[in-house]
């Protein structure tokens, strides 16, 4: 499984040390509050284990995202496909960090080595990002990455009660415009 390198970050493997900071990240309202829960400590391990046997598998995935100076775990990027229930198909770019990170371009440093290996290696024609429309941090890292907004793909996630989550919106780049530097 290749590793990711940045100037400030490293994309890597999963490893025990990151399920602790994981876990506590994942029960933080804020860095969940686009998403329906916070996740208890069982399940953000499931999460981990997943991601981990998916990059296993595939060679690529949710890589786990360290600060290459101090090796600090802070969160996740990667390349994923979407999902069966969702009303498109492609490979979703995504990313979610500790608050501790949130201000300093990690993000959108860690998507864009994400977006330069998912189209110079997986040789993909285009890439997608999903939030809730309410998510304008999302937003702007996508459109940081050359992601483009088209309001057509607009949809209500089926896994999502009706409010303020369930509209989500999607954003495109394809290989050759995305800004991966």
């Amino acid at each position: 499984m290749p590793e990711l390198r940045t100037e400030r970050l490293l994309l890597r493997a999963w490893r025990p040390s990151d399920l602790a900071p994981w876990a506590a990240m994942n029960a933080d309202p804020e860095v969940r509050r686009y998403f329906p829960d916070v996740l208890t400590r069982e399940q953000s391990e499931a999460s981990a284990a997943r991601f981990q046997a998916a990059l296993d598998e595939r060679g690529w995935g949710w890589w786990a995202v360290e600060v290459r100076a101090t090796g600090e775990f802070i969160g996740f990027t990667g390349l994923d496909p979407v999902d069966e229930d969702m009303p498109f198909t492609g490979v979703e770019a995504g990313w979610r960090l500790t608050r501790s990170a949130w201000g300093h371009g990690y993000a959108t440093e860690a998507a864009r080595a994400a977006l330069a290996f998912g189209f110079a290696t997986l040789g993909l024609p285009e890439i997608l990002a999903v939030t809730t429309a309410t998510n304008l941090r999302s937003q702007a890292v996508m459109r940081r990455l050359g992601m483009t907004h088209d309001p057509a793909d607009d949809f209500d996630d089926p896994d999502v009660f009706d409010g303020p989550l369930r509209r989500n919106v999607v954003y495109r780049v394809s290989a050759g415009t995305a800004v991966t530097r």
